[in-house]
């Protein structure tokens, strides 16, 4: 990454940085091998990890660093990194799910994550209009439900979600949002999304990977977790 339901009372999208907000991360294969027992004493309390990209990779330290997190009492889940223009929503969600994307109510697992942000290979916005990309999003999104009866977090920018979707406002009802913006606060939100689950707020800091917040305290995130 670049940059980061329904029954939670959450902060609101403008608030400014608040200890109430809990620790996390996000890693990928370019963290390599990690000590989770020293991000649990950092403070992490749940992790993002790289499952998948495209449909031709998997991040090869995925199962450890998974099993890792989990075996600290890390809530962790799995993210994959979307190339709408290579294949079909329905595609990429169906090769996520069967590398590492998947969900089980055991209240130590998140939901899927799509990381829908800036092409780092060419157009930003992968060659699709701001319609497709929409249906692009949905065919992921509900084939993810499908598969595992969660809708997946989405990740991505203000800009880049208004520049790409015409800041489509279609997915707030269903889908946590997962803001990036390294900044004092998570700033505006896509328009829908009347809140931000998570926040990543820095590409470094005390935790491997990338820094992020969940906005709500120990007992919302595991209701999260739960499907709750």
């Amino acid at each position: 990454m670049k940059y980061t339901l329904a029954a939670l009372t959450l902060i609101s999208s403008s608030a400014t940085l608040v200890s109430a907000l809990l620790k996390g991360q996000d890693v990928s294969a370019y963290q390599g091998s990690i000590n989770w027992a020293t991000q649990k004493a950092d403070g992490s309390t749940f992790a993002y990890i790289k499952a998948t990209e495209g449909t031709t990779y998997t991040n090869p330290d995925f199962t450890a660093q998974y099993n890792g997190a989990y075996n600290q009492g890390i809530i962790r889940g799995s993210y994959h990194f979307a190339h709408p223009d290579s294949s079909s929503g329905a595609t990429q969600a169906k090769y996520f799910v069967a590398h590492g994307g998947g969900w089980s109510a055991d209240g130590k697992t998140l939901p899927g994550a799509l990381d829908i942000e800036y092409n780092p290979n060419g157009a930003t916005c992968y060659g699709l209009s701001k319609s497709a990309m929409v249906s692009w999003i949905q065919d992921f999104s509900n084939t993810y439900h499908s598969a595992t009866g969660r809708y997946p977090v989405i990740y991505s920018t203000t800009d880049w979600w208004t520049t790409c979707t015409g800041n489509s406002a279609a997915f707030g009802t269903n889908n946590p949002l997962w803001i990036a913006r390294y900044a004092s606060s998570a700033g505006t939100l896509p328009a829908g999304f009347p809140y931000y689950t998570f926040w990543q707020n820095a590409d470094s800091g005390t935790l491997a990977g990338d820094q992020d917040y969940f906005n709500g305290d120990a007992t919302q995130l595991a209701k999260f977790a739960k499907g709750g």
